[in-house]
């Protein structure tokens, strides 16, 4: 059984799970990328996208909490997604 997912009902998921509405439209959209490259489909999980994913309110943050010194550094050892139109950034757990 499969459920079809608009980005609303994502987003109010997930605005509900700790994330802004930016950042909820930004992980939508990648998500959605990631289906279309990969050729795969998601299953709808939105506990488990907030435990595999992080939202932070800019790099500073992160640098704290993930012990790196730039951007490059944590790129190279995870997925980051810009939140556009902001300094936020979501990143996948590790």
């Amino acid at each position: 059984m499969k459920d079809t997912v608009t980005v609303w009902k994502f987003r109010n998921e997930m605005v509900n799970h700790g994330f802004s509405v930016q950042g909820s439209l930004a992980l939508f959209d990648y998500l959605e990328h990631l289906e279309e490259d990969c050729g795969i489909e998601l299953e709808y999980d939105p506990v488990a996208f907030r435990c595999d994913y992080n939202e932070c309110e800019n790099f500073e943050e992160l640098k704290r909490d993930y012990n790196v010194e730039d951007l490059n550094e944590l790129e190279d050892n995870t997925t980051v997604i810009q939140i556009p139109d902001s300094e936020g950034l979501i990143i996948h757990a590790y």
